[in-house]
């Protein structure tokens, strides 16, 4: 076994390599890197050396480290950045199941949140959600759009649909505060939701917003919030890159 120190931008890494070992080297590889990033060895935001610096420091092929590399960046612990190199990503964000809004759990975590607002509009309502809005079909709902930062790069896409009287909301409100917080300030006493989570491939449009490759994997989320009087309040489609981002629940036995 042959063990040759990994150099990255913020620490020297030792990987070992055992070439009588039936595990192929490029997994060898990635899997010392990724137990680096776990240990915290290799911090969000670390550059790792080009590949021809990474093949010629541990005598392997650039193929081999191109593996590695790639395995990695599936596994959504690294990422390639035109212009700047091969990076650890940043902490997935690990979100309790609650009724609260992704903004103030971003910000309770300190992963400086952000909003960019792109549709605050009226907007006729189709059956589906009007539905559940309890609200005629092509009458207008508030809908919103919106993308959500953490930590300067983009987690996920929302939207909303809301009654149109709910509550008065501005672009500047929604960029500087999440909506929970707005609707209980306007007097909406939210107490219960239904929620549903799955998966699927990014979309074109969602890839490019939330800088993916399109058909990446992103979680989706389906909520519905009433208020104390069983009335349905919000209504909620997003999505979320799953390399950033998780959901807990805790389970208890009875």
């Amino acid at each position: 076994m042959t063990s040759v120190k990994l150099i990255s931008m913020t620490a020297d890494l030792s990987i070992a390599l055992d070439r009588s070992s039936p595990v192929p080297l490029y997994f060898q590889v990635a899997e010392q890197i990724a137990e680096a990033i776990r240990r915290g060895d290799l911090t969000p935001g670390s550059r790792l050396d080009n590949e021809i610096l990474l093949a010629d420091k541990l005598g392997l092929s650039r193929p081999t480290i191109r593996q590695a590399i790639q395995y990695l960046v599936d596994k959504g612990l690294l990422v390639r950045k035109r212009g700047v190199g091969t990076q650890v990503v940043h902490g997935q964000v690990k979100r309790s199941v609650e009724l609260t809004s992704l903004y103030d759990d971003l910000r309770r975590a300190g992963q400086e949140p952000a909003t960019q607002v792109l549709a605050l509009e009226p907007r006729p309502v189709e059956e589906g959600v009007a539905g559940i809005l309890g609200v005629e079909p092509g009458s207008d709902v508030l809908y919103l759009e919106r993308l959500r930062f953490a930590a300067g790069e983009p987690l996920a896409l929302l939207h909303n649909w809301l009654p149109v009287a709910l509550a008065q909301l501005t672009a500047a409100d929604l960029e500087g505060r999440g909506l929970y917080e707005l609707l209980r300030a306007a007097g909406v006493r939210m107490r219960v939701a239904n929620q549903r989570i799955g998966a699927r491939a990014a979309t074109q449009t969602e890839a490019r917003l939330l800088e993916e490759r399109r058909g990446a994997p992103l979680l989706t989320m389906i909520r519905t919030t009433y208020d104390d009087q069983g009335r349905a309040v919000e209504h909620g489609s997003h999505v979320y890159r799953a390399s950033h981002y998780s959901l807990e629940v805790t389970l208890i036995e009875r």
